[in-house]
């Protein structure tokens, strides 16, 4: 069964375990710049993350996803606030695939002795933070099943973000604003990434026609993304992922009009789409 046909969606009265969307979560800590009481301070942080995706529900009608989560936050120092410590981070999260988000600007209070959980009504920058970018990941990952999928999980995203702009920790919000509202606009980024696993499953399948209209529909969703928003950043990213598929696929298939599109459409690896053309003339 392929990726699209192996969903199951939840019923109504699951235990939080059984919904939860994320499977491994992989956190990486780099920590170089904190004083040694400061990496004290965090020594039970990383687990704490990894049971806050692992065990949050986080969309009751998408329970068997197990989305992989890879995380890195590189600790920059310590400000001192009143009585908290906050730690200054950049962060990267990833479902190891397709979907990265780079985040500069991140703030946070943790105390080593309390839980993190997520309360959709008060704000609290480390779990909002996480929430926040559980929230996109798993639109991204939403959008593969279904159009529009991952609309709900952005607005999630977007109420955080909101949220955390008004909050006495400012810093980033405004930009993770932004963020949401490209990644829930780009809609041609947003078809495309459906036709392109569906295609993939139809393959599998043997579905060589209706696997080709699919790739048509990604490539018409890339041109889309481009002629609305330019070369955006994710597009440009799903294109690098899954370039080497795509042109091993068309070639496979014997499309050389299509791989002769490729190359006007991802001109940063037209290379790669010409090396597929001459496998073909060979």
């Amino acid at each position: 069964m392929g990726k699209r046909k192996s969903l199951l969606f939840a019923l109504t009265f699951f235990s939080s375990s059984l919904l939860a969307q994320f499977g491994s979560v992989e956190v990486n800590f780099e920590t170089r710049l904190l004083r040694s009481e400061e990496k004290q301070d965090i020594i039970n942080l990383k687990n704490g993350i990894i049971r806050f995706f692992t065990t949050t529900t986080w969309d009751e009608s998408y329970s068997d996803l197990t989305i992989p989560v890879h995380i890195q936050i590189i600790f920059e120092g310590v400000t001192i606030k009143g009585n908290e410590k906050i730690f200054n981070c950049q962060a990267l999260f990833s479902n190891g695939a397709d979907i990265r988000f780079f985040d500069k600007s991140v703030q946070f209070y943790y105390n080593s002795g309390t839980s993190l959980y997520y309360d959709p009504v008060l704000f609290e920058p480390l779990s909002g933070f996480l929430a926040f970018y559980a929230n996109l990941i798993l639109a991204g990952e939403i959008d593969t099943y279904e159009f529009n999928g991952g609309n709900y999980a952005y607005e999630m995203a977007r109420d955080i973000a909101l949220r955390g702009s008004a909050s006495d920790y400012k810093k980033g919000w405004s930009s993770r604003i932004k963020l949401v509202d490209d990644l829930n606009r780009n809609i041609g980024l947003r078809k495309s990434r459906l036709a392109w696993y569906i295609a993939m499953d139809l393959l599998k399948d043997g579905d060589i026609e209706r696997a080709l209209e699919e790739i048509n529909s990604m490539m018409d969703g890339i041109e889309q993304s481009f002629q609305d928003l330019g070369r955006d950043n994710h597009t440009q990213f799903f294109l690098k992922v899954h370039s080497e598929t795509i042109a091993r696929t068309l070639a496979m298939l014997g499309q050389v009009e299509l791989l002769k599109d490729m190359k006007e459409l991802d001109p940063d690896r037209r290379d790669l789409y010409q090396d597929a053309l001459d496998s073909r003339s060979k």
